[in-house]
């Protein structure tokens, strides 16, 4: 896209500054100004995604799966090691995003989900991130366990699955206990579809 012209923004160049777990890239562009005039800008855009998220419901008894998993971010922020999320992951090369979340959800919560529902896409924090991310949710049984969970080792996870009343998650939510954007979205969904 380098040179390219979309909607009077012009991407004159790319910078790598970190290349590491995920990219950071300083990125240089022109727009036109209030005036008429081109100013060039520069911002920071950290390439995490696109990431696909799930919160499996088990329709008969109201519960949903939740992971609490360490979160660094968060807790140089002042909000402690771990976070309660949705199940996620990002989306590898050659998968869609409903294969992710299948896989995420038998890697980190030992489940087999069914009935697989993209329910909307979203950008995260469009003002610093390129990541893109898929909003699912799926439908899970107690038979549907294949396994323990937890995570892959290998990639530093210890993953807790949390199996909870949809209402208890909800009031986690309103006390201030989960705060996580994405898992807050999609319990309002599921609150909200009924």
């Amino acid at each position: 896209m380098d040179g390219a012209e979309e909607g009077g923004i012009r991407i004159l160049r790319r910078e790598v500054l970190v290349k590491e777990h995920y990219r950071l890239e300083r990125i240089f562009f022109e727009q036109p100004g209030k005036g008429g005039e081109r100013q060039e800008l520069r911002r920071e855009v950290y390439y995490n995604g696109p990431g696909a998220a799930v919160l499996p419901l088990d329709p008969s008894r109201r519960t949903v799966l939740l992971v609490r998993q360490l979160r660094i971010p968060a807790l140089v922020n002042g909000d402690g090691p771990k976070l309660i999320e949705t199940c996620a992951g990002i989306v590898e090369e050659g998968d869609s995003p409903a294969e992710t979340v299948r896989k995420e959800a038998e890697q980190e919560m030992g489940y087999r989900l069914h009935d697989i529902r993209q329910v909307f896409a979203l950008y995260t924090s469009p003002g610093a991130s390129a990541e893109k991310l898929y909003f699912f949710t799926a439908r899970y049984g107690a038979e549907d366990r294949v396994g323990g969970g937890g995570g892959l080792e290998g990639e530093g996870e210890s993953i807790e699955v949390l199996e909870l009343p949809l209402d208890e998650a909800w009031r986690m939510v309103e006390a201030g206990e989960i705060i996580d954007a994405k898992t807050v979205l999609l319990l309002q969904h599921l609150r909200l579809a009924g």
